[in-house]
């Protein structure tokens, strides 16, 4: 078993001195990032193999050392509260539209994240079981044909700017990463940089109301059913409740990834697994509600949950084919953008 320094170590979900512990070879690492960034250049090497590692067994990871301030994350939480308290009326004017763009507010029910890909299954799914989830989409701002939908300054002050330096910090924090990545697959260190560099990426923030749990016990409901992401990596800040949750690809098991104070749990998406031939794992995760509070005899209800995802993606012009040391070619060439707007097409009504 690893150090709690490096690894935690998943096992049924039991805890053990601090860590949460599943079946045997599926480990989200848990990785100090100030290693890459500052350390020795041996230092910087042994950061980078072990994000690899991690994303090549669990395709999860936690980061600490990542060089976002807890307050600048604090207030990230605050601003989101901040919007999701606007009245209905206010949200809906910012309405999503269009996969294309994939910005704006997205109300309870109208997403359904799966794996399906036919139409069909998919509205049936999101009848039967939509995601208890409300959402807002925030896209690169300097873009001159999509446009992000942004509250009036008097309905949400500071939101606009204070997301948009959020945006660029992730952004940054991304091109690290993804250094440390091409490091650890023997790559030049900046063999990504002018692949991700238009930053076609999408912040994502999310609000989990309280529900009562006689809702959520539907076949196949779930705060966000099981799927995978669709970029590169996903930067996923996560609040105290909980509810995240990976699948091991090898017993089919889904393992609670809780919450670690001062970490980002970091995941590979669909395009970098398909970048990198399948090394790197791109792993089936899902949002399920924390245990409920009883309202009496006969019913419960959920916590309100909040959560911010950070969806990178790579330059929506980049043309995604198989690495040059990841093996036999697996899968065509595939544009950033054909991939992910097919996705969201079928992922909303």
């Amino acid at each position: 078993m690893f150090s709690f320094r490096a690894s935690v170590v998943l096992r049924s979900g039991i805890k053990h001195r601090g860590l949460a512990t599943a079946a045997p070879s599926f480990r989200i690492p848990l990785i100090d990032f100030s290693r890459f960034k500052s350390g020795s250049p041996q230092d910087k090497k042994n950061a980078a193999l072990e994000i690899v590692n991690g994303f090549k067994e669990s395709g999860f990871i936690y980061l600490s050392g990542h060089g976002i301030p807890a307050p600048t994350i604090d207030k990230a939480f605050a601003k989101s509260a901040e919007f999701f308290a606007m009245p209905s009326e206010v949200k809906d004017s910012l309405a999503w539209e269009d996969p294309r763009s994939n910005r704006g507010y997205v109300k309870i029910g109208r997403e359904r994240v799966t794996q399906a890909t036919d139409a069909a299954e998919i509205a049936a799914l999101r009848e039967k079981a939509p995601d208890f989830k409300e959402t807002m989409e925030i896209g690169r701002d300097w873009d001159s044909v999509w446009k992000n939908q942004w509250p009036k300054a008097g309905d949400a002050p500071g939101f606009k700017d204070f997301m948009l330096e959020f945006f660029e910090t992730c952004h940054q924090l991304h091109v690290h990463v993804m250094r440390a990545i091409a490091l650890g697959l023997e790559l030049e260190e900046g063999f990504f940089d002018n692949k991700i560099s238009e930053q076609s990426h999408n912040l994502r923030l999310l609000s989990y109301p309280p529900i009562k749990r006689a809702l959520l016990d539907n076949e196949g409901q779930a705060r966000a059913g099981a799927h995978s992401d669709y970029g590169t990596l996903t930067l996923l800040f996560q609040d105290s409740v909980g509810g995240l949750e990976a699948q091991n690809p090898h017993t089919g098991q889904f393992i609670p990834a809780a919450p670690i104070p001062g970490t980002i749990v970091v995941n590979v998406g669909d395009l970098l697994a398909r970048w990198s031939n399948d090394v790197l794992r791109s792993t089936l995760h899902r949002v399920v509600a924390p245990a409920a509070k009883p309202l009496n005899a006969h019913e419960a209800i959920t916590p309100a949950r909040q959560s911010i995802a950070f969806f990178c993606n790579p330059n929506f012009t980049a043309e995604i084919s198989c690495l040059p040391n990841c093996g036999k070619e697996k899968y065509p060439p595939v544009s950033t953008e054909k991939y992910i707007v097919g996705r969201l097409a079928a992922t909303y009504t």
